[in-house]
């Protein structure tokens, strides 16, 4: 029979394990998390509304400026060359949206910045990507009050051309193997692992850390 100090320091000993787990789990969620920012850019376009015209504007000027970016993107092999190829073009991407917008018959205003956003777990055709705080090449709207469209502006994984090799084209980005598979699927835990990366977000921003 256990004493019932004995119960105690059973359950001490538990909780012990469970809190050295979950921070173990919780360690690896922030370093893998922003291991993968540091290595993306991000493209955020906010739609005027959520009615059905404007949402449809959002994907003309979504197309546009990603066709537009992609020639000054060649080359690059890093974030930070990404975010130094676009930030002197981002009135030139701002006046190609407009003119997009024009050429459907509206005349609303577009800002184009590059800044930090937060993005909730999405996933695309061939690759997925955690919640997360991300470096984003970001295209507001008008009054920016629609649905968001998310996607990755570097490494290129956001062109038609390139999302059925999805897991090369994070390779030639500087994305590491393990990266790669986090994102792919390939390792095929990638949907606990997201999990993982989300609660302990979530319990940082509940803490206000």
């Amino acid at each position: 029979m256990f004493r019932t100090s004995d119960r105690l320091h059973l359950w001490e000993s538990a909780l012990l394990i469970a809190f050295a787990l979950a921070l173990t789990a919780g360690c690896w969620a922030s370093a893998s998390e922003s291991a993968l920012a540091s290595r993306v850019l991000r493209l955020h376009v906010v739609a005027n509304s959520d009615t059905e015209e404007d949402q449809a504007l959002k994907l003309s000027v979504r197309d546009a400026v990603l066709a537009q970016a992609a020639p000054w993107l060649e080359g690059a092999v890093s974030q930070a060359e990404a975010e130094a190829a676009l930030t002197p073009h981002l009135d030139e991407l701002a006046r190609t949206a407009a003119d997009t917008l024009a050429a459907e018959g509206c005349g609303g205003p577009v800002t184009v910045s590059v800044e930090d956003a937060w993005f909730p777990t999405k996933v695309y055709d061939g690759f997925s990507l955690p919640a997360g705080r991300y470096r984003a090449l970001r295209v507001v709207i008008g009054e920016g009050a629609g649905r968001n469209w998310w996607c990755v502006v570097f490494p290129p994984l956001c062109l038609g051309s390139v999302t059925e090799e999805a897991a090369e084209t994070a390779l030639e980005g500087g994305l590491s193997d393990d990266q790669v598979s986090l994102i792919t699927g390939r390792d095929g835990g990638y949907v606990l692992k997201f999990k993982v990366i989300e609660w302990w977000n979530e319990l940082l921003n509940h803490l206000g850390l």
